[in-house]
């Protein structure tokens, strides 16, 4: 499968679009998706299989587990200057158009995120070859000799850290990008602006050398590691439970897990042969030309 975070996808290329002094509007939005879409099916199709469409829920079941999650993101969309309303509007309104008129499988599920999508769906195909297109870190920890990641950023394939390594650092550092402190740090350090208490990268190597030598036991007991954090415990253990359930993408909820795979086997998709007249009909006469890679 080639997996598309698509909404993340679809917001960096339009970042591009922007600064380079372009208007947004709805034409131009879906034919940079578009046109996008055709260059990772053409480049990955051969050895990786067709396009899955993966897409966000409006809402996540990591902000019931914690309020803050992302919700620095709505001060810097503010601060951007950009429509995002529209920006959104019309990136629902294209994939509602994926889905009706591409022969792709649009996956969208109440609750989800796209990682949350792209991780049962390469957990469920383990056997499979997976290319993963997202410039998401996130995706490090997914990443096997089944699964690859490329970014668009970038254009190169991603080859992070050791996954397991990366997973580890990641929960006792936090995501600043999701509103996730780090492990020492209480929820609200981001919402309230306050400043991150520093980690020290030697106490950080020491926790991750021992997290190595010891894997299975200290891993799955993190209390066993406060002392060497020189923590708190029960600040330790509480931060511990929350960036992990946040930023470890096997812990999510079995419900989003089962419903994302029913909706994987159930999705229908359009049809190849009414291609030409969605595009005749929205006046992307430059990609018919290209149709055959769709």
């Amino acid at each position: 499968m080639i997996l598309i975070d698509y909404t993340q996808i679809a917001i960096g290329s339009l970042m591009v679009a922007s600064n380079r002094g372009q208007d947004l509007d709805k034409n131009l939005v879906r034919h940079i998706t578009l046109n996008n879409l055709r260059f990772y099916r053409t480049k990955f199709k051969e050895e990786y299989g067709e396009l899955v469409i993966c897409c966000d829920s409006r809402h996540y079941w990591r902000r019931d587990y914690f309020s803050n999650y992302k919700a620095n993101r709505k001060k810097d969309r503010e601060a951007s200057g950009q429509d995002w309303d529209l920006i959104f509007e019309t990136l629902n309104d294209i994939r509602d158009e994926l889905k009706a008129h591409f022969p792709y499988k649009v996956v969208d599920v109440y609750g989800a995120e796209a990682d949350d999508i792209i991780a049962v769906l390469v957990k469920e195909r383990g056997d499979d070859k997976n290319m993963i297109i997202s410039s998401d870190k996130d995706f490090i920890q997914l990443h096997t000799e089944h699964v690859s990641q490329y970014s668009p950023v970038t254009k190169k394939v991603v080859n992070g850290k050791e996954p397991i390594a990366y997973l580890r650092e990641h929960i006792i550092r936090g995501d600043r990008s999701d509103g996730v402190p780090n492990i020492y740090s209480p929820d609200d350090t981001f919402t309230e602006n306050k400043r991150q208490k520093p980690i020290r990268k030697t106490v950080v190597a020491e926790l991750l050398d021992l997290l190595e030598d010891e894997q299975g036991t200290v891993w799955d007991n993190p209390k066993m590691l406060y002392t060497i954090a020189r923590c708190p415990k029960d600040t330790w253990i509480r931060n511990w439970q929350r960036n992990e359930t946040l930023i470890d993408l096997s812990k999510i909820p079995e419900e989003i897990s089962i419903n994302i795979i029913q909706e994987y086997d159930s999705v229908l998709t359009g049809k190849r042969n009414e291609l030409f007249n969605y595009f005749v009909e929205n006046k992307l006469t430059d990609l018919i030309d290209r149709l055959g890679e769709y």
